[in-house]
């Protein structure tokens, strides 16, 4: 029943100290519950993106994209989720806003470096905390998340990447402790092509296991290691965040 939630738009952007705290009243007490009111719109979360995240192998593997053209909004992020993409693109998130009150408006033009993916699910796993009533379709995602957007690299064999999450990330997660879910996404809207949606029970407990569990199996760690420095990742990416709103 929780794969009823195949379709998903994610939001990056960054604000200003200026305006911020009622920006976030705003966000959570008025305009994420007007979105969820819309047909199809299945559930919402609002994460805060932590600083000094310790990632996963050497700390120079991760390449990001350099264009000008590429907002690079990534303090913050917006998720909302519905049963495919098409949902939201019917009406478009540019359709969606210009039917805003100016009042809302006015709050939405206080994201900086803002951009989106529009995006379709194209395999999930469950970990050893997953809950099913916990984590129904219609519930947020997990109060911990690491969110990955990128792009294969110049030349980089998509299958390969395929392969990869398919023979050895998907299935090493569904046995880490603190994860709850992860799901993999194909675009349909925006500049990456790819996005990963890690959950974990909560940022820390991604820290206490996520990060060194490759070290038992070093040819895989050797395959990611591989795999990771052919892509080119967007701004900030990826994101370890904690969940704002719903409350954890």
């Amino acid at each position: 029943m929780d794969s009823m939630d195949r379709g998903i738009w994610m939001t990056w952007y960054n604000l200003p100290e200026q305006g911020r705290d009622e920006y976030l009243q705003w966000l959570h007490g008025h305009y994420i519950p007007n979105m969820l009111r819309q047909p199809g719109y299945l559930w919402g979360a609002h994460y805060a993106s932590e600083t000094n995240v310790k990632m996963t192998g050497a700390p120079n593997r991760l390449g990001h994209v350099n264009d000008p053209s590429i907002p690079i909004g990534d303090r913050y992020i917006l998720l909302f989720g519905a049963a495919d993409a098409h949902v939201f693109v019917n009406p478009t998130p540019a359709q969606m806003r210009a039917r805003l009150s100016d009042a809302d408006k006015k709050m939405l033009a206080l994201r900086i470096g803002e951009r989106y993916n529009i995006a379709t699910e194209e395999k999930r796993i469950h970990g050893p905390e997953f809950d099913a009533a916990k984590y129904a379709p219609d519930r947020a995602s997990a109060p911990g998340i690491q969110l990955g957007s990128f792009n294969a690299g110049p030349g980089q064999d998509e299958d390969e990447l395929a392969a990869w999450y398919a023979q050895w990330r998907l299935p090493s997660m569904e046995k880490l402790p603190g994860c709850v879910r992860v799901r993999k996404y194909a675009s349909v809207s925006g500049w990456a092509k790819h996005m990963i949606l890690y959950e974990f029970l909560s940022t820390r407990a991604r820290d206490a296991k996520f990060v060194e569990h490759e070290k038992a199996n070093p040819k895989m760690e050797q395959w990611t290691d591989d795999v990771v420095r052919k892509l080119v990742h967007a701004p900030g990416s990826p994101n370890l965040a904690a969940r704002l709103w719903p409350a954890a």
